[in-house]
């Protein structure tokens, strides 16, 4: 089925302003082969057999496995080390779950955040492997797609963004961004599993008093989902992580259990509540989950299903 995709010119009307033009490094060759590419992974997001609405439904039909890695924010060998680990080429019933990688890890010489460049792979991956990877949206890839400001260790993230992009392209940065934003505006809101497990990048506040929207796993998106309080603005910005909150959106959601990214974690993963499971894949005790797409899984046994991405050598007595 045919998706209209909410325009990226629309979404982006926030006060951040664009950054100056340098000159180009990047070939205007290069540019060109990024720009499609970005439009391929776009369509092969739209057009991925398995999504229904704006949900990934997996089960032992389509799948036997999945890898659920969160976080990134840049760590570029957190994600090599994860797709090396997932091996989807020699897994081909296996599938790859991956959020939020912009804003963070290593930045260009002259300034700027390079993560633009791990998006890039994130989108050459979804070309490479379009029914069985998915990347689902995280609250800073919806803030590139709004100008939402974020700020950390004082520094606007959304420009130091920019200004990564502005390193590379140059004049050509704004038409690089404008595919960039195509392909976040395409990507599901969550992956489903046939075990009663749903995957999304979090959930919204206060579902238990106020309810939610959830029609929008389920209809086209219109621009207002996106805004400051709209519906995928409190799925992927919410940290709620009380019982009752957890119990009520998983209940909309006909889920029994719910695993999420967003909230960093000193070991790698959290277990705030009875139905909630936190992973983090962006520092060294980086966490994964590899969960079966069909039966029956406990909380319990997906906690033992997390491993370590680094994990530490054993050491003899």
């Amino acid at each position: 089925m045919e998706r209209r995709l909410p325009s990226s010119a629309t979404l982006v009307d926030g006060p951040i302003a664009s950054c100056y033009a340098h000159d180009m490094v990047a070939s205007v060759e290069h540019v060109e082969k990024v720009i499609e590419m970005m439009r391929t992974a776009t369509a092969r997001n739209l057009e991925c057999p398995s999504r229904v609405g704006n949900v990934i439904e997996l089960d032992e039909d389509n799948g036997e496995d999945v890898l659920v890695a969160a976080d990134l924010h840049g760590n570029r060998i957190n994600f090599e080390k994860l797709l090396a680990t997932a091996d989807l080429s020699n897994n081909p019933r296996r599938h790859l779950v991956t959020q939020e990688v912009c804003h963070g890890g290593p930045t260009y010489p002259a300034g700027g955040c390079m993560s633009h460049l791990l998006l890039e792979d994130v989108a050459n991956l979804k070309i490479a492997f379009p029914d069985r990877f998915h990347f689902i949206l995280s609250n800073h890839e919806l803030a590139e797609l709004t100008d939402f400001a974020i700020m950390k260790s004082g520094k606007m993230l959304n420009l130091t963004f920019r200004e990564g992009i502005q390193q590379l392209y140059g004049s050509k940065s704004e038409d690089v961004r404008t595919a960039y934003l195509e392909f976040l505006a395409s990507c599901p809101l969550a992956v489903r599993l046939g075990c009663d497990v749903l995957i999304c990048h979090s959930i919204p506040e206060k579902v238990d008093r106020e309810g939610f929207d959830f029609e929008i796993l389920r209809r086209q998106l219109e621009h207002c989902d996106f805004k400051p309080r709209g519906p995928v603005f409190r799925l992927v910005w919410g940290r709620d992580f009380r019982e009752e909150n957890a119990i009520a959106f998983a209940t909309l959601a006909n889920a029994k259990l719910l695993v999420h990214g967003h909230e960093p974690c000193a070991d790698g993963f959290q277990v705030p509540n009875t139905t909630q499971v936190i992973l983090d894949c962006c520092s060294e005790e980086a966490c994964y989950a590899i969960l079966p797409t069909h039966g029956r899984v406990s909380q319990q046994e997906i906690v033992a299903r997390i491993s370590k991405l680094h994990p530490k050598p054993v050491r003899d007595e």
